[in-house]
């Protein structure tokens, strides 16, 4: 059986899909992320959250998502942006057969306790996944 591929998916790819990759993969999960708009560099916040769970961002790029990813993977979850108002429709209706919405806050902006709750809940929803 081939293992399962994750695509996480956030408008920039610069905060939640960025530490649910990485949270996915020290959890075992095969997981990438990218997003439509892509941001020039993680979201600093997010490398210092990050960094107190000793997971290094800080060379991380946003990649950006492409209808390949999309075909590859086995279930795409979106972080609650409203990528809708920024991907073309055939891409959203190859999302829809396997697109899960994890509704996440956005730590854009946000104070650094924000961004710890925000990691912290994506860290948690990665472990459930893991055990799937």
């Amino acid at each position: 059986m081939e293992e399962k591929q994750i695509l996480f998916v956030c408008i920039e790819n610069s905060g939640r899909s960025q530490m649910a990759q990485a949270f996915a993969e020290k959890y075992g999960l095969k997981a990438t992320s990218a997003g439509p708009v892509p941001s020039s560099r993680v979201n600093p916040s997010v490398i210092e959250a990050m960094k107190e769970k000793g997971i290094d961002l800080s060379n991380n790029i946003p990649s950006m998502l492409t209808p390949e990813m999309i075909n590859r993977a086995s279930l795409v979850i979106t972080m609650g942006c409203s990528i809708g108002s920024v991907l073309p429709m055939p891409k959203l209706v190859q999302m829809q057969k396997k697109l899960v919405d994890w509704d996440l806050k956005n730590p854009k902006g946000k104070s650094l306790p924000l961004v710890r709750k925000i990691r912290d809940d994506i860290e948690k929803r990665v472990i459930e996944l893991s055990k799937q």
